[in-house]
């Protein structure tokens, strides 16, 4: 089963701050990007499970959805501009609701247990959450690096 290599979610979010330190030096510490990181090797797990009819059509935009994410939370960490972070996230955060319509395509075709799919919709939603999150946060500091007049 898939979900045998998800962890839960609270034992999972406690792990995901380095311990020597809560300062961000790396898009690897983001919070968001080790969440997104989990649904990838999820979708990824997902993916190589599927029928072999389903390799080009539905594991391939899965997988892809899925590296699109983090992807782009990392190429945002690494833009010069607040801004440009911002909206890299947005298009993650999108492609984080491409991977939820991926999964219930799978589910549709009954290629995941409703439980299955449940627990891996609840992962996007988080990541979609937590991303929205780190939005907000990087939107204030853009406002609080503006002079002020």
């Amino acid at each position: 089963m898939v979900t045998a290599k998800i962890e839960t979610r609270n034992s999972k979010l406690a792990n995901l701050l380095p311990a020597e330190s809560r300062q961000v030096r790396d898009f690897t510490d983001l919070v968001t990007w080790k969440l997104a990181r989990e649904l990838r090797k999820t979708a990824y797990l997902l993916a190589r499970k599927l029928p072999s009819r389903e390799q080009y059509v539905l594991a391939s935009q899965l997988s892809r959805a899925a590296l699109s994410v983090t992807a782009n939370i990392a190429e945002g960490f690494g833009r010069y501009s607040f801004r440009e972070n911002v909206q890299f996230c947005r298009q993650a955060r999108g492609s984080a609701y491409e991977v939820r319509d991926h999964l219930t395509t799978a589910l549709d075709g009954g290629f995941l247990s409703q439980g299955e799919w449940k627990t891996l919709d609840d992962l996007a939603q988080r990541v979609i959450q937590v991303l929205n999150g780190y939005i907000r946060s990087t939107q204030k500091l853009e406002s609080s690096s503006k002079p002020k007049k």
